[in-house]
């Protein structure tokens, strides 16, 4: 398997930046990277989410979608709040 292209969007971005909690940021950190290694790790969504996986940091959620060698990571937001 080849090199995986892994992509951000504005929102996901905006979210992190927002984040002061320096422990918060290693455990996003260290999920994005098993993702990164693992897409398929993800919950599965349904609907109107449906393509897309997530992965819970309690309380906030990473949303991702993936194809064979590109992951896209759309937004990061709290768990209630969404």
């Amino acid at each position: 398997m080849g090199e995986r292209i892994v992509k951000k969007t504005q929102t996901f971005d905006k979210a992190l930046k927002h984040i002061k909690d320096k422990k918060l940021k290693i455990k996003i950190f260290k999920q994005i990277k098993k993702v990164v290694e693992n897409p398929s790790i993800g919950k599965p969504m349904k609907n109107v989410r449906k393509g897309t996986r997530e992965l819970y940091i309690k309380p906030f959620r990473i949303s991702y979608a993936y194809t064979e060698n590109t992951i896209t990571f759309l937004e990061f937001y709290h768990k209630d709040k969404q």
